[in-house]
């Protein structure tokens, strides 16, 4: 009998030691970049025949019966994970634990419209699409902003996202930080601030244009000043991104004077005041701009031709740098 029972000690700190060996063990592999995307509600099982089936060259029986008898196998995380090098069925385990999952990137760039910024989600790497199908208003609708025109109101960076993650989660987060950072930079809008601006939106407008009017960054408070000017007095704001916006489909490119001739709620040549809604995505350095302009006289501008821009205060003046750095004229 003792023999027996030690035999069966014996046995069973053989296969302790054997257990612990493969626990601490780098799986192998077939291939590289082995990724497992897990949904809500996978089983454990069907986690550990995954990923055998990703190219773990490994048992998904012995995978399955270390997560659950490690106890943890119900507190796997949903998500999308990358088998890092050297893994092991261990640190496996801790990683889904964890929820330290592989993060993918999409980026809205400062000065995009929406329309790019959707594009740019149909083709992230890993995004489900959720608003496929979905006009801008029935989006926005989804997004709790009903009657919000699209176009402004997600603010430009940089979003990571767990490989399974849709769209529309990623929209979200955009709307609430534009959110935050136009009602950051309309608190800091001081009481002095002589831009005839009545609302956040109308501050949006105002950032989305200058965003699409500046080449260099320093010139932004300039050129917030200059429009700033022109509303004040009532003078026609006469910015060529406005009309472009406006012209949608129909510009190819090539800004023609019939275009600044031709009608539309965002001609801001033809009409005084804001046109309805922004035209672009504005960055913080815009909104921020728009809320502290610079103090000037001048109520016009013109491209120097390497990304900086002339400012004029009379249009005599601006004539002249127009002739100069535009017509190349003495």
């Amino acid at each position: 009998m003792g023999v027996l029972l030690g035999l069966l000690l014996l046995a069973a700190l053989a296969f302790a030691g054997a257990v612990f060996w493969w626990l601490h063990q780098p799986l192998r592999v077939h291939g590289s970049d082995i990724e497992l995307a897990i949904e809500s509600g996978t089983t454990p099982r069907e986690i550990a025949r995954g990923w055998v089936d990703a190219g773990v060259d490994a048992s998904p029986v012995m995978l399955y019966q270390w997560f659950r008898w490690s106890g943890q196998a119900r507190q796997i995380r949903a998500g999308s994970y990358m088998l890092e090098p050297g893994a092991t069925p261990l640190s496996l385990l801790r990683m889904m634990v964890r929820g330290d999952e592989r993060l993918a990137v999409v980026k809205l760039i400062d000065g995009w419209t929406f329309k790019r910024f959707r594009a740019e989600l149909a083709q992230a790497d890993g995004l489900k699409p959720a608003i496929t199908g979905l006009s801008d208003a029935q989006l926005m609708d989804r997004l709790g902003s009903p009657g919000v025109p699209p176009e402004g109101q997600f603010f430009p960076d940089t979003y990571s996202y767990a490989k399974g993650s849709t769209d529309l989660a990623v929209l979200q987060r955009a709307h609430r930080a534009m959110k935050k950072h136009l009602s950051d930079a309309w608190t800091l809008r001081g009481a002095t601030n002589s831009c005839p601006l009545n609302s956040p939106q109308e501050m949006l407008i105002l950032a989305s244009i200058v965003e699409k009017e500046t080449g260099q960054e320093a010139d932004r408070p300039m050129i917030a000043g200059v429009f700033c000017n022109r509303l004040r007095v009532g003078m026609p704001l006469q910015t060529d991104p406005t009309v472009i916006y406006g012209m949608g489909e129909l510009f190819d490119g090539n800004l023609k004077r019939s275009h600044l001739q031709t009608d539309t709620p965002y001609n801001t040549y033809l009409r005084t005041g804001l046109p309805p809604s922004p035209i672009a995505m504005p960055g913080k350095a815009a909104l921020l701009a728009a809320v502290h302009p610079a103090e000037t006289n001048a109520l016009y501008f013109v491209s120097r031709g390497d990304g900086s821009s002339a400012f004029s205060s009379t249009l005599a003046e601006h004539n002249r740098a127009v002739n100069q750095y535009q017509r190349k004229r003495p």
